[in-house]
């Protein structure tokens, strides 16, 4: 009875697997050599399968430019850079430090927006402040470049041996927390006093503390991966310490040292109307957006005479507000956790 019954099931499983199969080819009547046969090699064919054209920096441009409010500040911000170092070869232009005087051998001091040709008016002195804020726009950027340049090469370095050679966190501690409590005002005070008011000092009191904070950021990001698996074994294998660092732990970092960088460049001219404002920044005869917007602070209680504030705040807001959009934005295109689709 069993025996009929598996039978019977059997026989229906056949009939529904050929029934499931109603367009398979008759191959009866073939031969063993049409039956069987081996398959063209194309090299060219093989090659093409396993290219890929990803490209990094070319997914991140793409990101990037898919982000309509970066890429409009990025305009913004390419534009005031380009006319800031075209504006004085520009005809009509005036000297920034030369002092206006009218027919009667008068100061044209403190003239109104567009008054005798002045297009920003004047300052106190008789001086055109258009001209001014733009000598003081080329000295503040040349100024937060550099400071932001020390300060990545610096931070970068120290920050990944700090973090991936453990012989050196001790060491890397003890500065930082040496430098870290010295008030970065009464040293920058210090510095102003010992040497003589300019651009280097300015440039030398920013950086001596200014890789701090980048030193550190670096160094808590090294650690989270300085010993996962692919370093572990790249390790084990014996591959030196400057490639590990190169090759292994600086590219995935690289959508967060962009960001830094990018935020770099307003802090330091930030840092610099800072100084100017407290009074041990550049001298009056250096044009900068420091000592602009700290001849308009002066004037603040003279509606009249507001102007002279609001111009300069307006270039440095545009210049540290793009930074930061466009910083951010590069640093989420550069994620590569954004790159996969």
């Amino acid at each position: 009875m069993a025996r009929h019954i598996f039978q019977s099931f059997r026989d229906k499983k056949t009939e529904e697997l050929e029934h499931q199969q109603p367009f398979a080819p008759d191959r009866s009547g073939m031969s063993e050599s049409e039956l069987f046969s081996f398959a063209p090699f194309n090299p060219d064919a093989s090659e093409r399968g396993g290219y890929s054209n990803y490209s990094y920096w070319g997914a991140t441009l793409r990101a990037f430019f898919k982000n309509k409010v970066a890429v409009f500040f990025l305009l913004v911000l390419v534009c005031t850079l380009a006319f800031t170092f075209i504006q004085p070869n520009l005809p009509g232009q005036r000297d920034p430090l030369l002092i206006h005087y009218n027919e009667s051998g008068r100061t044209l001091a403190n003239l109104q927006p567009g008054e005798q040709g002045f297009l920003f008016g004047t300052n106190n002195l008789g001086q055109d402040i258009w001209a001014r804020i733009w000598a003081g726009t080329r000295t503040s950027l040349f100024i937060g470049f550099t400071v932001a340049c020390v300060e990545a090469l610096l931070g970068i370095l120290m920050g990944v041996l700090w973090g991936y050679v453990r012989a050196l966190d001790f060491f890397f501690t003890e500065l930082y927390n040496v430098f870290d409590n010295i008030p970065q005002t009464l040293l920058l005070i210090l510095i102003s006093y010992v040497l003589n008011p300019g651009i280097s000092t300015i440039i030398f009191a920013l950086c001596l503390t200014g890789w701090l904070g980048m030193a550190r950021f670096i160094r808590n990001q090294i650690i989270i991966i300085r010993d996962r698996d692919y370093n572990l074994a790249s390790r084990c294998l014996g591959t030196p310490t400057r490639r590990i660092i190169f090759r292994n732990l600086l590219p995935y970092l690289v959508s967060v040292i962009t960001m830094r960088m990018a935020l770099a460049i307003p802090s330091a001219i930030g840092n610099e109307v800072f100084v100017t404002y407290i009074g041990i920044g550049l001298p009056i005869n250096i044009p900068s957006l420091g000592n602009l917007i700290q001849a308009g602070r002066e004037l603040m209680t003279i509606p009249a005479l507001r102007y002279q504030l609001y111009f300069p705040v307006a270039v440095l807001a545009v210049i540290t507000i793009s930074f930061y959009i466009i910083g951010n934005a590069l640093a989420d295109a550069a994620d590569p956790k954004n790159h996969v689709n």
